[in-house]
């Protein structure tokens, strides 16, 4: 196992500097264990992550146990972390709607943000500007308040023609550079166009689908986990 020198080194200084402690061994092993525990393990609570979304967050058309808030958080403490996936999904959100509802979610005390929003915006054709300007204000908000941000993209339904779809993504490239977001380029990546995944509506994934999808982000949320 490999550990990040730079991290554990700065760790090592700042206990000293902190308690004039000149043995070096048993600082250097708790600043191992530090650096190469699971997130959260060490934490006074569980680091408390918001999935803020719409139906494809919210589990529209499943049982509750297999939506993906619960199976991403039984993947989660199947690997022993210390993570709790707080439910923001609300069916038929736009990114206009859950910016309305930003700071009630956050009233869960969140320590990071999964956002996964747009699906609703392509489905009914809204203008992409409005869009960026929602999703920009979303994440100012969270970048305010000091909270890590998985951003996971969208793509608009092909129907909608070559050049909204173009304009739509475009929207996520775009936010996907801003510093400190960790990103996803496609929430349903590896379950779109695959019909033995999808619901009969060919949008929403089945339970198979969902743990296409859940796979994938768990290494993901393991990051933004670390860092809060």
């Amino acid at each position: 196992m490999r550990f990040p020198s730079h991290s554990v080194w700065s760790c090592l200084h700042a206990t000293r500097r902190r308690h004039g402690v000149r043995t070096v061994f048993p600082l250097l092993l708790a600043c191992l264990w530090a650096v190469s525990a699971p997130p959260g393990h060490a934490a006074d609570r569980p680091v408390r992550i918001l999935a803020l979304g719409d139906s494809l967050t919210a589990g529209y058309g499943l049982a509750h146990a297999d939506g993906f808030v619960p199976r991403l958080q039984a993947a989660l403490d199947a690997r022993g972390y210390a993570i709790t996936i707080l439910d923001g999904g609300v069916s038929g959100d736009t990114s206009t709607d859950a910016l309305a509802r930003l700071d009630w979610a956050l009233g869960d005390n969140p320590d990071a943000v999964i956002v996964e929003l747009g699906g609703n915006d392509g489905l009914r054709g809204l203008d992409p500007a409005r869009m960026e300007q929602n999703l920009t204000a979303i994440l100012d908000r969270l970048q305010q308040a000091h909270l890590p941000v998985l951003l996971s993209g969208m793509y608009a339904p092909p129907n909608m023609g070559a050049g909204y779809s173009q304009s739509f993504r475009a929207v996520f490239e775009r936010l996907s550079h801003r510093p400190g977001i960790l990103w996803d380029p496609f929430f349903l990546d590896g379950v779109a166009a695959h019909p033995e995944l999808e619901q009969a509506d060919h949008i929403h994934p089945n339970p198979a689908g969902v743990a296409v999808i859940v796979a994938r982000m768990v290494p993901l949320v393991e990051r933004l986990a670390r860092r809060p």
